[in-house]
């Protein structure tokens, strides 16, 4: 066996030449000076050689160690070269399977609205990437997790800390799909924050409403955003719904509006009545955006439509924001309708809310479609006098 005096000592010759240690391993001396460990193998009567490192950047303690672990794979049938080859290329592409990647295309995967998406990509950008988004995804520890979910309570954010958990999950949940994490680092500290308690707000009395629909009106904010605004409660769409409308959903003349199934949370169509001030709004929209696609175009980029954030940054102005957000008006207009006196039935197929018996959703469908005409026409008279009593008051 050699010793470390001996491997020191060794000197060039004009050939190349080998210093045997024991088991196939042996330093191999080149002529230009560079000193190189190698263990000589044989597998399946074939024999090679495996290169450890040179000599004395890789002492002679760690060749034997290498050698070691080199023998082992080929006592089990595994070519040391070809197995480095392997582990070299999973590097790779662990390294270019970093979380932010991942993230991005399980989000692509999703079935969501495009303002879905951007919501949550949103996020990911803000309260995720910044920390592991550059990380490749396999090596994303449990550790990595709880500092993010910590640093996001600890901001008075435990909704966002709660959304990025969902998220995360899904994102690693995807990768181990497509073997490129081996497991959820989510699962250790799911419970390692207290559960979030998401706090509904309360359904606006009519004098609120009123008040809240007047100042809206006379905000002197963009005209489409105020029109989006009021067809939202007109109709009791979800915000999206309304800002993302296409004008080849109306039939004015019939008084309907057909969203259809891939615009809809539960992705089925939904037909609204329009009572006749909804009417009146979308033909006071038509000589302006009636040449687009949208109701309510996007004021960069005519081609998309506007954004629901234009209605919560109206809301802020205005001082709203901390006492209603714009999927509260479904909430109002549940209660109010209930105190008016219209059946449930009638108001849940309003909201579009899921019915899970399919004959029982085909039969509310066609029996309250009249009914919900009524509803929605005196919803909106409603809604009128309680502005202007909200007017008046002021």
């Amino acid at each position: 066996m050699l010793t470390d005096a001996q491997c020191r000592a060794a000197k060039p010759r004009e050939g190349i030449y080998r210093l045997n240690d024991y088991k196939g391993l042996y330093l191999e001396i080149k002529p230009n000076g560079i000193k190189a460990w190698r263990y000589r193998f044989k597998l399946n009567d074939k024999a090679s050689w495996f290169a450890l490192g040179d000599y004395p950047s890789v002492t002679l303690g760690e060749a034997r160690e290498k050698c070691d672990a080199a023998r082992k794979l080929v006592k089990e049938g595994i070519n040391p070269v070809q197995n480095r080859q392997i582990e070299r290329i999973k590097r790779e592409q662990d390294s270019a399977n970093t979380f932010e990647s991942v993230a991005k295309e399980w989000l692509a995967l999703k079935d969501w609205e495009e303002v879905t998406k951007k919501r949550r990509l949103d996020m990911l950008e803000r309260v995720v990437f910044p920390s592991i988004g550059k990380l490749p995804v396999r090596q994303i520890t449990p550790a990595h997790v709880l500092d993010i979910l910590n640093k996001t309570v600890k901001r008075g954010a435990p909704t966002v800390a709660a959304e990025a958990k969902r998220t995360m999950s899904g994102v690693f949940e995807h990768a181990v799909a497509t073997l490129r994490a081996d497991t959820d680092p989510i699962w250790p500290v799911r419970k390692a924050l207290p559960p979030n308690k998401t706090q509904h707000r309360r359904a606006l009395s009519s004098e609120e409403v009123g008040q809240l629909l007047s100042d809206f009106d006379g905000h002197g904010g963009n005209f489409q955003t105020i029109k989006a605004f009021q067809l939202m409660w007109l109709t009791l769409s979800r915000p999206n719904e309304s800002v993302q409308a296409e004008w080849a959903e109306f039939d004015l003349d019939k008084a309907l509006w057909t969203i259809p199934a891939r615009r809809m949370k539960a992705r089925r169509e939904h037909v609204v009545p329009l009572p006749t001030q909804a009417v009146e709004l979308l033909k006071a929209m038509h000589p302006i955006t009636g040449h687009t696609k949208f109701v309510f175009p996007n004021r960069d980029d005519r081609q998309r439509p506007m954004a629901d954030a234009a209605l919560r940054q109206a809301l802020k102005k205005l001082g709203w924001a901390t006492k209603y957000s714009p999927h509260g008006t479904r909430t109002t207009g549940s209660t109010r309708l209930n105190e008016m006196g219209y059946r449930s039935d009638a108001i849940e197929a309003q909201l579009a809310h899921a019915e899970p018996n399919s004959v029982r959703r085909t039969y509310n469908h066609a029996t309250y479609l009249d009914e919900r005409r009524v509803m929605m026409q005196d919803w909106a008279e409603n809604l009128e006098s309680w502005k202007v009593a909200a007017q008046e008051r002021n």
